[in-house]
């Protein structure tokens, strides 16, 4: 069964509720990847969720766990062996948009935390009873927003909810209002089309945004 806000709860979790939101990275290539991460790191933050569509995910991954100012974890994770690939470069936390019993296994015997996702009632009990330590609600936008994580969060009052899909600054705060502990943003923190272009401010000035950390 999942852990809850209690006191056998994930370690790391504590560290994801304090940063308010994980950056999913998510682009076509490796290099794009790493510049978004350090655009992002000199704005400030420092979780970062490497999707396993970017290509050699594994090699990135290994590359910035080495720097002990960063908590990287791998997402999009789809099976134990990707798990283990993963893991063995360094990443701290698994994702799965889907409930994955296979990646929590090897997540806890690394000591990693295991994030499942699932957006019914139903799929939020499958990855309680598969172990996960985080439920992620995914896709949150396109299913109710706030509004459908409030409804989980009042038959599940104790699981430890990260929505993605669809969040932004903009309604971050109410993700957090309706229950969640913290949120996973992608495309609206990790714009490859501004990456691409070399438009660095732009990307800090969307972490900013995020953060509430933004200056008039």
């Amino acid at each position: 069964m999942a852990t809850t806000n209690g006191g056998n709860a994930h370690p790391l979790i504590a560290q994801f509720r304090a940063a308010r939101l994980i950056p999913v990275i998510r682009t076509s290539t490796a290099a794009r990847a790493a510049t978004a991460v350090a655009w992002l790191q000199d704005a400030g933050l420092s979780i970062f969720e490497i999707t396993m569509t970017v290509p050699d995910a594994p090699a990135l991954i290994r590359g910035l766990a080495s720097d002990p100012r960063l908590l990287v974890g791998a997402g999009t994770v789809p099976d134990a062996a990707g798990a283990y690939a993963c893991l063995d470069a360094g990443a701290r936390f698994l994702v799965s948009p889907w409930v994955e019993p296979t990646i929590v296994e090897p997540a806890h015997e690394a000591g990693a935390c295991a994030m499942l996702g699932a957006l019914t009632p139903t799929e939020v009990r499958a990855a309680l009873a598969a172990g996960a330590d985080v439920v992620k609600i995914f896709p949150a936008a396109s299913v109710g927003g706030p509004q459908h994580v409030k409804a989980l969060r009042s038959v599940f009052p104790e699981v430890i909810f990260c929505p993605t899909g669809g969040v932004d600054a903009r309604n971050l705060p109410d993700y957090l209002d309706a229950g969640a502990a913290f949120v996973g943003i992608g495309g609206k923190l990790v714009d490859e089309k501004l990456i691409a272009a070399g438009d660095r401010g732009a990307v800090i000035a969307a972490a900013h945004a995020a953060m509430g950390t933004a200056t008039a």
